[in-house]
């Protein structure tokens, strides 16, 4: 059975420290896999993304989707981590960390919740310009139910 570590939090997260603590003390693990997704700004026009969710949901939500990719693979440990309020350009938005026997097991699993987080994590996006005024909402891409439509149909 995977150890399994999910949170949401508006604090900004230890990448490094996540790494380390998911194999630490372990010598059955053979791979540990990472994906960091970032604030990025396109054009220097933006001066934050503004992520909301509601408390609860989301939380079980991201756990489900965990559990479900231990199930389908054979990983030892998953760590999900997702942030909510303003975060900046270059900050960390999520982390995702899959550590296997070997190495098949952690790529596709770290994958596969990444693409659930994208179409069904209920968080909701929200620019914001360089002169702080709202630019609005981010909609979802026809490309990440794409990408969540492959796993399903294996």
């Amino acid at each position: 059975m995977a150890t399994i570590r999910t949170a949401i939090t508006a604090e900004p997260l230890d990448i490094a420290g996540e790494i380390e603590a998911i194999h630490r003390g372990r010598t059955d693990i053979g791979a540990v896999v990472s994906f960091t997704g970032l604030c990025r700004d396109e054009a220097g026009r933006l001066d934050a993304l503004e992520l909301e969710h509601y408390p609860g949901m989301a939380e079980r939500e991201v756990g489900r989707i965990a559990r479900q990719a231990a199930e389908r693979w054979d990983v030892t440990a998953l760590t999900v981590i997702h942030r909510h309020g303003k975060i900046r350009p270059g900050e960390t938005i999520v982390l995702v960390v899959a550590a296997s026997v070997h190495r098949h097991a952690a790529f596709e699993a770290a994958e596969f919740i990444m693409d659930f987080l994208k179409t069904h994590a209920p968080f909701w996006k929200k620019e914001h310009a360089s002169d702080g005024t709202p630019l609005g909402w981010v909609a979802a891409k026809i490309a990440d139910d794409d990408a969540e439509a492959r796993w399903v149909a294996d």
